[in-house]
């Protein structure tokens, strides 16, 4: 048994080595801080750094990869403390609001007295008790704004219940800033530094195609890089131009999923696709690529219009000005997806609040 264990162990840290790259500092701690499932860990681990340095990512791969007891709650979608604490309960419990349960909850917890008594009940009942259950609360920051007691409270999750539990805070603001004024147990922090350029031409560069060679890419990315590093060192916003939109999707259950999108990439193959060059005529496929670079710039961060309005943009050949919605246009428009956040706004404002898990859930 303890030779298929080790076996077991080896192959999970060869597929972190795999999914984290550029981590391995961050990891290692976060393996040593974890420790055995069965040992006490640290109560509290707050962990921050600027938005798209992989924080949210590296845990969740970290906990299921380990196959450890976790929730992940996003702390946007969760506003309420009652909702955060029957968030956390609900995946604990592995159960999940439908239509056949009328989108209840697993149970009602309003309180956090409430919560310490349902927590301590819900790991006897699922047999946690003998092993570390880690509850993730991401974009931490906002419990500020919620009831002094909550985030305390959850430092100190661990001393309340008397059981083995760790809360891990993912924030984009030092802790120096989050700190309650009243005081409260101090965690163990963690820093997730921004990507350097060398790690963010790795990164993208084990994106490539299947169709392309690695190293046809990597010229690519370096091209990419070399245009948009000294504005943008936002990997998401990166992939995005690349040729890779990734949408972080902090549900219930925090699954981190991809969808790919043509943007920049189709272009810059185009002359090898034609016969025109060949794939280490860098000259040439900076020669094509580079007006499209250009517009691009115009529109980074925005997202005013969409990845199909962009590659209809490019087939057509037609001017940044002459699609109506973008930065070079005259007069103002607001950003593309901005318009769908303010008309969802306006429609969710005439439903009862009773329905928003079952029209605005994610499933």
């Amino acid at each position: 048994m303890s030779g298929l264990k080790k076996s077991a162990d080896a192959e999970a840290k060869r597929h972190l080595a795999e999914k984290l790259i550029c981590r391995e500092v961050q990891v290692s701690t976060l393996l040593s801080v974890f420790g055995e499932p069965h040992h006490y860990s640290f109560p509290s681990l707050f962990i921050y750094g600027h938005t798209a340095t992989g924080k949210t990512y590296v845990i969740q791969t970290l906990l299921e990869t380990l196959e450890l007891p976790h929730a992940i709650v996003n702390c946007v979608e969760c506003f309420t403390s009652r909702l955060l604490f029957e968030q956390v309960l609900n995946q604990l419990q592995g159960h999940h609001p439908s239509p056949e349960n009328n989108y209840s909850s697993f149970t009602f917890c309003n309180t956090f007295n409430d919560f310490v008594r349902l927590y301590k009940q819900l790991t006897h009942n699922q047999g946690l008790q003998n092993q570390t259950v880690y509850i993730v609360l991401d974009r931490a920051e906002r419990l500020r704004e919620m009831e002094v007691n909550l985030l305390p409270g959850f430092l100190r999750l661990q001393e309340l219940t008397q059981e083995n539990v760790t809360i891990l805070l993912l924030s984009e603001i030092v802790w120096e800033k989050f700190r309650p004024n009243t005081g409260c147990f101090e965690p163990l922090t963690l820093y997730f530094p921004d990507y350097s350029k060398v790690d963010l031409q790795k990164i993208l560069s084990h994106d490539h195609p299947p169709e392309y060679s690695a190293d046809f890419y990597a010229t690519y990315i370096n091209i990419l890089l070399g245009v948009f590093y000294t504005v943008c060192r936002d990997l998401k916003e990166l992939r995005h131009l690349g040729g890779k939109l990734s949408l972080c999707l902090h549900s219930l259950s925090a699954v981190l999923q991809e969808k790919k999108a043509a943007l920049n990439f189709p272009k810059f193959c185009e002359p090898v696709m034609k016969g025109e060059a060949k794939e280490t005529d860098t000259h040439r496929l900076w020669r094509n690529i580079e007006p499209h670079l250009k517009k691009a710039m115009q529109t980074i961060y925005l997202r005013e219009i969409s990845s199909l309005q962009w590659e209809r943009l490019q087939q057509e050949g037609r001017e940044a000005g002459q699609l109506k919605g973008l930065s070079a246009h005259a007069h103002v428009e607001l950003p593309y997806y901005s318009k769908f956040l303010l008309i969802a706004a306006y429609l969710s404002s005439y439903n009862p609040a009773r329905t928003d898990k079952r029209f605005f859930l994610k499933h």
